[in-house]
């Protein structure tokens, strides 16, 4: 078989690859074909348009942009490193690198974000969207799941909605001796408008306007970096709502909140954030339920 038989055989085979076309211009110039240099030329003369159709190769081509937004270590207004409290050293002999030190946290803070079980959606009242036969169920596999991953807890704080309250005092049964403290801004609600909207949830600019100011202050006052006095790590349950923990998720991570329904939650699943002194967060898990049983999996 002659080598231009050849050659057409494997560009068949190849589907016309580029490289074969390349590679073959090459050796036709080079007159391993049996043509003369001029005769090859004129042949390959047509490979400018192959050429010009090739994407140009560039090193960045296949990396994403930059969104040029740095990460702000004084997001919860903690940082130790900037004095915002504008407090004067009593002396000024002392030594303003050790007050410095003496005043930076020390411990890393565990935050587990509790979604409640499923719920009564019928009832007319939040009195009577008790929790479920299956949502105490699945309150029962977050509970025994808590209590599996050997962790010593400090406190267990939850919304005071009723199937909030519920899915906590639950979940309190297999972590004894466990405090409970019920809180009103964990309630659930609007926390600002998504993007991109939705069609079949639309709350009034209101609730946008209310909602958005409680949840942003049950924000501050649970996701931030440990007290310099804070010697031990620690770690704290908070049972809760959808809206609010993928809100609190966005905003402890510096990614644009109002992404916040773009992420969905099973009841009973479990999301942690680790915050270290630095004021690094971390994302441990999101919406964890990967210890239910598939039957026992919801998301209402």
């Amino acid at each position: 078989m002659s080598y231009r038989k050849t050659f057409r055989l494997i560009c068949g085979f190849a589907g016309g690859s580029a490289v074969l076309v390349f590679a073959a211009a090459a050796a036709d110039s080079r007159g391993c074909f049996g043509e003369h240099r001029g005769e090859a030329a004129r042949r390959w003369s047509g490979l400018t348009v192959v050429r010009a159709a090739q994407p140009a190769a560039t090193s960045a081509r296949h990396t994403p942009a930059p969104s040029g937004h740095s990460w702000d270590f004084n997001w919860d207004k903690r940082d130790p490193s900037v004095l915002s409290n504008g407090k004067k050293r009593e002396s000024v002999t002392e030594d303003p690198s050790s007050e410095q030190d003496n005043g930076k946290p020390k411990a890393t803070r565990h935050i587990l974000l509790i979604r409640h079980s499923q719920y009564n959606l019928s009832g007319s009242s939040d009195k009577e969207r008790i929790l479920t036969p299956l949502g105490r169920e699945q309150a029962e596999l977050t509970g025994r799941r808590l209590a599996a991953l050997g962790l010593k807890y400090d406190v267990l704080i939850h919304s005071s909605m009723a199937r909030a309250t519920e899915t906590a005092q639950i979940i309190s049964k297999h972590l004894p001796a466990l405090e409970l403290v019920s809180c009103d801004l964990l309630r659930e609600g609007a926390p600002i408008e998504p993007v991109p909207p939705v069609t079949h949830w639309k709350p009034e600019a209101v609730q946008y306007h209310e909602d958005g100011a409680r949840i942003e202050a049950a924000f501050r006052r649970y996701i931030h970096r440990a007290d310099p006095k804070q010697k031990e790590d620690s770690y704290e349950i908070i049972v809760c709502h959808a809206n609010v923990i993928r809100y609190f998720v966005c905003r402890a991570l510096q990614f644009p909140p109002e992404g916040w329904l773009r992420m969905g939650l099973h009841n009973g699943s479990i999301t942690w954030l680790t915050i270290r002194p630095s004021g690094r967060v971390g994302l441990r898990t999101l919406g964890d339920a990967g210890f239910m049983p598939p039957d026992k999996l919801t998301r209402t």
